[in-house]
This record gives C-alpha cells, sequence and structure tokens, in this order.
C-alpha cells in the first residue's frame, strides 16, 4: 500500500489538494483537502507539492511496427518513450509491422511479440482490408481481443495492407456493429490535385497542395454515409482539415456514433512555418496552415473533436531522406509519442484550456472510446494510471532526452511546457525524474465495450 499527495490532485469535480492510497493496482481511497506536513509523515505518504497529479495519458493512435519492421520502432523502445511522456496505456495499430494485423494468426504473433517488452498497458488494433472483410476472419480476431479495426480509403504507404472501397467496408461494418466494435478510418480520397513536381521535391507546399482537404472532406461525407447505413460505431483518425467540422457535427447532432481525433502535429505546428527540405514534417494527412489550425483547436473546445493522439509513426532515419532534403519520397509520418501531453499543453494553455480540459482530451475520453473508463478518471476503485507533472516547468527537447527508436522528430529543439515527473501504471512507479524502474510488466487491454464503454473483464499479461 502506499500514498501519494499534491496540492493539485486532478479529480472529476477539477483540482484540489488531496491524498490518493493505493493498492494492488488500484485507486482504494481518497482523502480531499490540505495536510500538514506532519499529517503526511504519519500517514507516509509521498508529497508531490504543487506538482499535478492527472489520471495517465491514453494514446490508442501508435505505429509499434513489431514484429517485422522493429528496426523502425518496437515494443520496449515505444513504450518506455511512452512511460517518460506519462502515456499509461497505447494501442498499437495493424501497420507498418510485418506481418500486418489482419488475420488471427498476424494477431496472435503481433502479441507474442509484445511479450515481457512493454512498460505501460497495450492494446490492438485489427486492419480491414479488402480480402478479410468476412465473419470468420474477424470474429475470432475479436474473440481474441482486438478492440476494434482500421481502414485506409487511400494506398496506406506499403502495399500489403491495401486499401479499402465503399463496398469492402459494407461488408465489414455490419459484422463490427454486431460485435461493438468501432470501425478506425484514414480517410482521405484521392480526386483532383496537382502531382508533387519530382523537380521540387524539397517543396513543402507542393507536398501540401498534393493532398488537399478535399480529400478528407469528401472521405468522411462517405463515412457518415456509410455510418448512418450501417450503425457502425466510426471514427475518423488524423483529422486535419477544419472544413470537415461541419458535416461532423451536422453527423453528431444527427446522433451517429461518429467519432473524430486530431494530432498534436496538427495543432502545435503551421505550414507556413515549415523550411523547405525538412521530411521530419511530413505526414498524412499533411500539417495545414495556421487559420486551419485554428479550426481544430475550437473543433476541440466545442466537443466536435473527441481526443488528441499522437499517431507515433516512426521509421528508420534513412527512409526520411534528412541529408538531401527530399520530401516527396521521404517516408510520411511524425515520432511524437513521448511529447504528446507536453506539445498539447504548450498551445493549448495560450487559448484557455485547463489541465482539466488537457486531461479529458488525452486521458478520459481516448480512454472511454477504447472501452477502459477506469483508467480515465481519479476515483476509488479505478486503475492507478497516473502521471505526476509540472504545467509551469518548460524543457528542450533534444536527442539526449528521446526514448524512441530514432531521433528523428520535429520537436527536437523546440521548447515545450509541461514536464513529466513521475509515472504510475497500476500503482507502479515504471518511469521517474529521466529513469525507468522496474521491469517491464505492462497488460494486455483486451475486453472492451465500443458503445457504452463497458468493461467486460480485467486486463491480462502480455
Amino acid at each position: 500500500m502506499q500514498r501519494i499527495y499534491s496540492e493539485r490532485l486532478l479529480l472529476p469535480a477539477g483540482e484540489q489538494a488531496g491524498m490518493l492510497t493505493l493498492n494492488d493496482g488500484k485507486i482504494i481511497a481518497i482523502s480531499h483537502g490540505k495536510l500538514s506536513a506532519k499529517e503526511l509523515a504519519e500517514a507516509h505518504c509521498e508529497d508531490f507539492g504543487s506538482l499535478v497529479i492527472m489520471p495517465g495519458i491514453i494514446d490508442p493512435h501508435v505505429h509499434v511496427n513489431e514484429p517485422g519492421r522493429t528496426e523502425w520502432e518496437g515494443f520496449r523502445t515505444a513504450t518506455r518513450a511512452a512511460a517518460a511522456g506519462g502515456v499509461t496505456t497505447l494501442v498499437d495499430m495493424p501497420l507498418n509491422s510485418s506481418p500486418v494485423t489482419t488475420s488471427p494468426e498476424a494477431f496472435s504473433k503481433k502479441r507474442g511479440a509484445a511479450q515481457n517488452k512493454c512498460w505501460v498497458d497495450v492494446g490492438f488494433w485489427g486492419g480491414i482490408v479488402p480480402d478479410n472483410c468476412k465473419a470468420e476472419i474477424l470474429e475470432p480476431m475479436i474473440e481474441d481481443g482486438i478492440l476494434g479495426f482500421k481502414a485506409f480509403l487511400i494506398h496506406s504507404g506499403i502495399d500489403d495492407f491495401p486499401q479499402s472501397t465503399a463496398d469492402d467496408l459494407r461488408q465489414a461494418m455490419p459484422i463490427l456493429a454486431k460485435h461493438k466494435r468501432p470501425l478506425l478510418v484514414h480517410a482521405e480520397l484521392e480526386g483532383e490535385a496537382p502531382a508533387h513536381d519530382e523537380t521540387q521535391p524539397q517543396s513543402y507546399s507542393a507536398f501540401l497542395a498534393s493532398r488537399p482537404k478535399a480529400w478528407e472532406d469528401r472521405a468522411i461525407e462517405m463515412m457518415i454515409d456509410l455510418c448512418r447505413e450501417t450503425g457502425c460505431a466510426t471514427h475518423i483518425v488524423h483529422l486535419s482539415s477544419a472544413t470537415a467540422l461541419p458535416a461532423i457535427a451536422k453527423a453528431k447532432a444527427e446522433g451517429l456514433p461518429f467519432t473524430v481525433e486530431t494530432c498534436p502535429h496538427y495543432l502545435y505546428f503551421h505550414a507556413e512555418q515549415i523550411p523547405d527540405g525538412h521530411p521530419e514534417y511530413k505526414c498524412m494527412p499533411p500539417i495545414r496552415e495556421k487559420d486551419n489550425a485554428e479550426g481544430l483547436w475550437e473543433g476541440l473546445k466545442n466537443g466536435l473533436i473527441d481526443f488528441v493522439v499522437t499517431d507515433h509513426s516512426p521509421c528508420v532515419p534513412q527512409l526520411k531522406h534528412l541529408e538531401s532534403g527530399d520530401v516527396l519520397h521521404a517516408w510520411g509520418g511524425i515520432a511524437s509519442l513521448q511529447f504528446g501531453l507536453s506539445s498539447v499543453w504548450t498551445r493549448a494553455r495560450k487559448r484557455g484550456f485547463s489541465v482539466s480540459d488537457l486531461s479529458r482530451l488525452m486521458s478520459q475520453a481516448p480512454a472511454a472510446f477504447i472501452g477502459q473508463p477506469q483508467k480515465g478518471e481519479i476515483a476509488v476503485g479505478n486503475a492507478a494510471d497516473l502521471v505526476i507533472w509540472d504545467p509551469e516547468a518548460q524543457f528542450v527537447v533534444s536527442a539526449e532526452n528521446i526514448f524512441f527508436k530514432h531521433p528523428v522528430t520535429p520537436y527536437q529543439n523546440q521548447s515545450l511546457w509541461g514536464k513529466v515527473h513521475k509515472t504510475f501504471v497500476a500503482g507502479r512507479c515504471v518511469y521517474q525524474y529521466g529513469e525507468h524502474l522496474q521491469t517491464p510488466s505492462g497488460q494486455f487491454i483486451r475486453e472492451r465495450d465500443a458503445v457504452s464503454g463497458s468493461v467486460e473483464g480485467n486486463p491480462q499479461a502480455l
């Protein structure tokens, strides 16, 4: 049993002084109000003063890439980075591992690859591709613990995860709806746009023009129609286009099971500031202009965008073409898992968002989405998954303080607000002051109810 105290304990009602008692991986008691030094000593309580104690960050959009592409990233390095960033649970995407997670056999290999390597809890998304949209493939994956399924409406970047058509999704979505699992969609539909000029491979503006907002907007309208038609919970991943928000507002007003996420890089960076010859900023959909970013912030403020995830998508440095600055041919993906909390807070604090707002967008809402609401709030009986951090502290991102496999990220040299001091997973301190503690003991998050958010079972050992 252990006790921790802070003058800034984040409870559902807001920040207040209080003490948590932790035991057997859970919060078993909450004492409200300020405690004197004598009372803290008598309670054998660790005092964190004015640091915030908050529910751990939940990141349901992470490309771990293991097995098969572990030279890009792996469970050991990804979860160490997660813990250093206050992330206590992540959900792994079905690509860019090899094999991709589109069959029960591939899922078994994926789970085996994660054994004894994870500092934080881990769940898994499966993939929808044209040749697996059938119950005999999808239902065993659900039975084995897949939380939901992701599809691409455009080339995914790797040939072994082909894009799906509307007809493919019409086959898969009723199966997912039956089992209350969401469909996650990379929403871009190709259309008229200027191709990235081969004579200007370093040009960021040429890349941006080649993937316009209209591609996203059209894809989202299609997915709203399919959501209405099938009743399948539908989730738009990494929204970058603010012009899609009116359609999203109508879908939500209609009561459709339609949710949306965006990413720190769309909120933190602006296309106008991105110099040519810097492929570390390349991702799909692309980082857009400042006005668009402000529209996304407004979408977060008014609830049209449900939560924020990193979409951590690393690769080996060679594929980023950093030396040549070749944006056209560089891998599209941003490594950021460790810096989600800090990068979002850096921008959010200037826009009137509170620590409670941040926790709602990066802990509570994503926890409910993956069917683990006991991870998203500090309450008696909930998981003792906690991040202890200083919203008023700044730090500079450098290669020396990056824990994911390759220190290739547009956040390098950025000065961010919000420094993580400690991270607890199931009551165990797994990270403190730049050091990882314990041994990898993360759990496999497997059972959930995507619609009601009720938890059907406990996490299992990886």
